[in-house]
């Protein structure tokens, strides 16, 4: 007889990883519509850039906030420019919204997974309500975990928290691991680029917007400055 699964880790609903071994999967922050499915206008998925997505998943640090390396000071939060605005478009069609974010921090011990949360919890006080998901990987590259992007494990974990389809989803960020995660869930990627962007990211995305409205607009369908692959 195989043994019963592990118990939830509290807080996450992620199994509990055995005493001394390190964590493969994401930490999931509070999901306030843990079964909310996005609007939309038709059958089309995101993936095939006609109609709403089913939900739109930020990357954090320089996508939705100003990167401050291993941040734990909620004070010393800063929201990129158009986020505020980009946020409430997407929540004013009844789309869900979430984040998904690479936090080695704390695998590097430079950070405690509560001070991440009181972090997440200072962007969504500027953004005005709480996000509907948060997500976060907590691991260093050298883990070898299946979340850290630009694996899909925070993707598709966002994804399950949603009750959303991953092909129904629509992945923002600023980095080609941004990118890599949605290809690799089957979700849509948007790269907004920012300086520390490589060229070679920004010349492999699927889209490329200029900033971060305007590709909530291109997400929408709505005109905006918009690179695709030719």
């Amino acid at each position: 007889m195989s043994a019963p699964p592990p118990a939830p880790e509290p807080g996450t609903g992620l199994p509990r990883p055995p005493a001394g071994a390190v964590p493969r999967g994401p930490h999931a922050g509070r999901s306030s519509r843990p079964e909310a499915a996005g609007r939309s206008d038709g059958p089309e998925d995101a993936g095939s850039g006609t109609g709403l997505p089913g939900a739109v998943l930020f990357d954090r640090d320089d996508t939705l906030v100003v990167d401050v390396p291993y941040n734990g000071d909620p004070e010393r939060v800063r929201l990129m420019p158009g986020a505020f605005e980009a946020v409430r478009l997407l929540r004013a069609r009844g789309i869900p919204v979430g984040v998904v974010s690479n936090q080695s921090g704390i695998g590097r011990g430079l950070l405690s997974e509560a001070e991440v949360r009181e972090v997440n919890a200072r962007v969504d006080t500027l953004l005005g309500r709480p996000m509907d998901v948060w997500v976060h990987c907590p691991h260093i590259p050298e883990d070898g975990c299946g979340c850290r992007k630009p694996a899909p494990g925070l993707v598709l974990e966002a994804a399950r928290r949603l009750g959303v389809p991953a092909g129904r989803c629509v992945v923002i960020g600023d980095i080609g691991a941004d990118m890599g995660a949605a290809r690799a869930a089957g979700a849509r990627g948007v790269l907004v680029p920012t300086t520390r962007t490589l060229p070679a990211e920004v010349a492999s995305a699927p889209d490329v917007c200029r900033d971060l409205l305007g590709a909530v607009r291109h997400v929408l369908g709505r005109p905006s400055a918009v690179r695709r692959p030719v």
